[in-house]
This record gives C-alpha cells, sequence and structure tokens, in this order.
C-alpha cells in the first residue's frame, strides 16, 4: 500500500468521522408551528429562547425549527389537528380555536377564576396538569400550558364603562367561554382567529375586541381602536389558553435523554417566566395605544363589580356544559381558584 493510498484512505476516514459527528450534533429535527409573525412577542420572547434551551439541554442533538404565520399550510384552527396527525412535531396555539376539545382546561379561562394574573394561573395549571388536566390531551404530549394576561375590552369608537355599553355592540373573541361572555352582558360574540381582527374592525364587521393588549403593536390594533378598557386592579374579564404540544408517537419515540431535554426546559420556573414576558408584553401593549392616543379606561372598583355580577353565570353555564362529559365542572373550579390563590401569595 502506497503512500498516497494511506493518505487517501486516512482523509477519507477523516472526512467520515466528521460526518458522522455533524450528523450526531443535530439527530433530531423538530418544526414547531403556530399562527402568529416571526416578529411577535410570542416567538421572540418564548418560542424561540424555549427551543434554544431544549437545544442547549440536548447537547446539540436537537433542533427545532420554528414555522410562524402558518406558514406550513392550512388554517389556526387547524394546528392541533395537524400535530394530532403528525402532520407538524409541535405546535404553539390558542385551546380555544378547537371548542370544547380541552374542556378541563377551560376552567382557567372563566371569569372569576382568571381575574388578573397570568405567572399564578400557569402555576396552577401545571400543578393541576397530571392529576385534572391531562385527559383533555390525548395523542399530544404537553411540553407546557400558560395564558396570557386576560380578556380587556377594546373598542373601536365606543367609550365603555358598563354592561350597558356593551350590550347589542359586536365583538370578537376566540373561545367558547369568552362568547358566554359577550353574551352575558347582552353583545353578539363574532368567533375568528386573532390576525384577522385588524381587516375585520376596519371593515365593521366587529365593534371591538375581548383581548389582551399584547396583541396591540403585533396587529396594530391601536389604529383601528380608540379604546382600552379593563377593571379595577387590572382585572380581566377572562383569559385565553395556550398550549405548546407535540405529536404523541414522536414523543413516545425518544430517547430518555431527549425527553428530560424537553422536560427540563419546560418545568415550574419556566412557566411561571412565562406568565412575567405575558405580563410584560402586556405593559408594552397598553403603552404603544396610549401613545398613538388611545383612551385607557380602569373602572372603579363599583364599575368592575358590575361587571362581575353579570359575568358570574358564565361560571354556572360552564359547569353545566361539562357535567355533560361527566366532569365535575364545580370542583374543577373550586380546584383552579385555590390553586391560583396558593400561587398567588408565594
Amino acid at each position: 500500500m502506497t503512500y498516497k493510498t494511506l493518505l487517501g484512505g486516512g482523509l477519507a476516514a477523516s472526512l467520515l468521522a466528521l460526518t458522522a459527528g455533524t450528523a450526531s450534533a443535530q439527530d433530531y429535527t423538530f418544526r414547531l408551528h403556530h399562527f402568529l409573525g416571526a416578529q411577535s412577542p410570542a416567538q421572540t420572547q418564548m418560542l424561540e429562547p424555549w427551543a434554544r434551551a431544549v437545544e442547549e439541554n440536548s447537547g446539540g442533538q436537537v433542533k427545532i425549527e420554528i414555522f410562524p404565520s402558518m406558514t406550513l399550510g392550512g388554517r389556526p384552527t387547524e394546528l392541533v389537528s395537524q400535530a394530532r396527525d403528525g402532520v407538524v412535531d409541535l405546535i404553539w396555539v390558542v385551546n380555544g380555536y378547537t371548542p370544547g376539545l380541552f374542556p378541563r382546561t377551560e376552567a382557567f379561562e372563566l371569569p372569576t377564576v382568571y381575574l388578573n394574573d397570568p405567572v399564578a394561573t400557569n402555576l396552577a395549571m401545571f400543578d393541576m396538569f397530571d392529576g385534572s388536566l391531562a385527559e383533555d390531551y390525548r395523542g399530544l404530549e404537553v411540553m407546557f400550558l400558560h395564558v396570557h394576561a386576560g380578556q380587556g375590552i377594546q373598542m373601536a369608537s365606543k367609550e365603555v364603562r358598563s354592561p350597558d355599553d356593551i350590550a347589542g355592540t359586536d365583538l370578537r373573541i376566540p373561545t367558547r367561554t369568552g362568547a358566554w361572555v359577550i353574551e352575558a352582558l347582552g353583545a353578539n360574540p363574532v368567533a375568528m382567529p386573532v390576525p384577522e381582527l385588524p381587516q375585520a374592525l376596519s371593515k365593521g364587521v366587529v365593534d371591538g375586541a375581548f383581548i389582551p393588549w399584547e396583541i396591540i403593536p403585533a396587529l396594530n390594533v391601536q389604529d383601528q381602536t380608540d379604546y382600552q378598557i379593563e377593571g379595577a386592579d387590572m382585572t380581566r374579564f377572562g383569559t385565553t389558553t395556550f398550549q405548546v404540544s407535540m405529536n404523541q408517537g414522536r414523543w413516545d419515540g425518544l430517547p430518555e435523554d431527549i425527553q428530560k431535554a424537553f422536560r427540563d426546559a419546560s418545568d415550574r420556573d419556566w412557566v411561571a417566566e412565562v406568565g412575567q414576558i405575558w405580563r410584560d408584553i402586556d405593559n408594552a401593549g397598553i403603552k404603544v395605544a396610549t401613545d398613538a392616543g388611545n383612551t385607557h379606561i380602569t373602572l372603579t372598583e363599583d364599575e368592575t363589580a358590575a361587571f362581575m355580577d353579570k359575568l358570574g353565570p358564565v361560571v354556572d353555564r360552564w359547569v353545566e356544559e361539562v357535567s355533560g362529559q361527566n366532569i365535575d365542572g364545580a370542583a374543577l373550579v373550586e380546584e383552579a381558584r385555590a390553586a391560583i390563590e396558593k400561587n398567588a401569595a408565594q
């Protein structure tokens, strides 16, 4: 064997080793699909840091590719089925885009259950998941659940200070529990994914929306509204639950160390951080609106109580609704309230 042959063989072996090393550095690639834009705070402040944490935890074996704005096809309402069917590996989605599919988790969306604390609510869902919520998520492996800062009232041109001011208007909401809130106030719910809201406002399809402040800069809602209204002490009129979940089959096929990389990135500390992220971006959103000249109304305690009196029956309606699915809604509401209160006090 000549020196040239040895050199060639050594070079080939080196290249093979290098190629193998490169391949092993990212053995597991996942596609994460969601409905907002690449520059939305949901992606830049939550999904991207979480994905990078998983990758780091895995020692470089995992790569998570994020596909915003439904770039892999379909509508936001199809994200859950895309994950369950294995069309994509991971999703971030509003639970309520598929109404009634996650009934137990809806307890946290209800007005008078959720008031104003996304950190405590995220922790409460984390604590209750295995015992009380997991059955909602068959076919999915939940990475984490979270809420946003809660539904404020954003109106195109009408000032709102009482439930009577809402009556008869058409208002956008993403979830069925939110629709019940609007109906309880004598208004008409209009369901639509949030990216459709600006056009609906500009064309007068809706008079306003029950939605948090964080979405204002992402969709330039300040250009289509004059008023942002919330209750005393940042009280909101319910909230929305979200999930980051993986296809169950994909999860079950992963080795324990890769599963651990995901679990460690999705722990209790992380869901608390997510709650604070959404509180902070909500605060930034309302600043965009007021800087644009919009009026931010904080209701008095008496005005807030008038809304809550109207919204109490929404909880009763939900309890009755889920009883048809053999779910003890009253017990879930009590457990959720207690868990939120406990975590808020810590």
